[in-house]
């Protein structure tokens, strides 16, 4: 198994002299200038991502990783732990959105048990790297030891070393588990960082009462782990998620391997916050999916100074929001490649101004 230390190695920033080439071909296909808009700029970034002028398209996968969390104890969710066993049967059987809006995108759903509280012995089709049944209660410790962050993040490296090996070209991030905001909401507060009521939203569709209680466990979290906020792998220990951790490392896998990967919602992108602190350059390769109606989010993007492609008011993770994009990711690459030159078809260009 590759390591962190040498994945970590291995992540170099984009090289950018690919895009005046790029840039130009570009603005050399049968429309106005910029005309595509965000379709165009999605294409330049995800050539330079691949090092190729003509990147082709190949296999599209969704990982979504499932866990659960001793903090859904404190009361967090709308919706019981049981739920999480649950909807990873229901994923496996092909009746989560997930795997509806997968289907349509042409991308395969792949579901990875890295910390589920239960053996799921009697499911096929499951990826089993179950760490532990379940983290720690943040409100009270740490969620897991630094070896086991580190197991789940190598976990995360491996399966995207081996689909880059598959040759799968786009990679999605998606999750499952109850209570799985509640961790998401400390590492925002902690990394980004930012007020714990800027971090902390409705989740699966709380009431404002519980809302409040839930930004109180945020606080308790962020008190009870304190010494431990201070370095990305620390807090990631100890308010995060087994399933935040094999996205993370997931991300910073496909990186080393010049895969871009599409962040789904608001638990996948408390993953590519730490990615990002820990190698800054992984942002390269990133493509966010869509803004989330959980509060943080946006307060993600507005300090970062990032754009998310879409904005549909979605909350459920998953890998939902990865699908969609991956249509938007894909059309506007094959546009790039698909589409004729003014050269090609013979077509006028704009008449410069004298």
């Amino acid at each position: 198994m590759t390591t962190f230390t040498q994945v970590l190695g291995r992540i170099s920033p984009v090289d950018t002299t690919l895009a005046a080439t790029v840039q130009a071909h570009l603005d050399n296909l049968t429309k106005p200038r910029g005309s595509l808009g965000r379709l165009e700029e999605i294409a330049l970034r995800y050539c330079l991502a691949r090092d190729a002028t003509q990147p082709e398209m190949g296999k599209k996968v969704i990982y979504t990783f499932a866990a659960d969390h001793g903090v859904a104890a404190e009361g967090v969710s709308a919706f019981p732990p049981e739920v999480t066993v649950q909807m990873v049967k229901n994923m496996l059987g092909g009746g989560a959105a997930v795997n509806v809006l997968a289907r349509q995108a042409g991308a395969e759903v792949r579901v990875v048990d890295i910390g589920v509280n239960s053996p799921l012995d009697d499911v096929a089709g499951l990826l089993r790297q179950k760490i532990a049944p379940g983290t720690g209660n943040i409100a009270r410790g740490p969620a897991m030891t630094g070896a086991q962050c580190r197991q789940a993040m190598e976990v995360g490296m491996e399966l995207a070393a081996q689909a880059a090996d598959e040759g799968v070209t786009l990679l999605g991030t998606g999750e499952m588990g109850i209570g799985n905001t509640t961790p998401s909401a400390a590492l925002f507060a902690a990394l980004l960082p930012c007020a714990v009521e800027a971090a902390t939203g409705l989740g699966t569709g709380i009431t404002p009462e519980r809302l409040a209680h839930k930004q109180q466990i945020v606080r308790r979290a962020l008190e009870a782990n304190a010494q431990d906020l201070t370095d990305p792998i620390g807090a990631l220990s100890a308010v995060g998620g087994f399933e935040i951790a094999g996205i993370c490392g997931l991300i910073l896998g496909a990186a080393a391997r010049r895969v871009p990967t599409v962040v789904d919602g608001f638990i996948s992108t408390a993953a590519a916050l730490t990615a990002w602190k820990l190698c800054p350059e992984v942002m390269d390769y990133l493509f966010f999916s869509h803004l989330s109606a959980e509060a943080g989010h946006r307060q993600f993007f507005a300090q970062m100074g990032v754009l998310p492609l879409l904005d549909l008011q979605m909350r459920l993770g998953e890998g939902t929001g990865a699908a969609l994009a991956m249509f938007m990711i894909e059309a506007a690459v094959k546009t790039y490649r698909e589409m004729a030159t003014f050269d090609t078809a013979g077509v006028a260009r704009k008449e410069s101004s004298s």
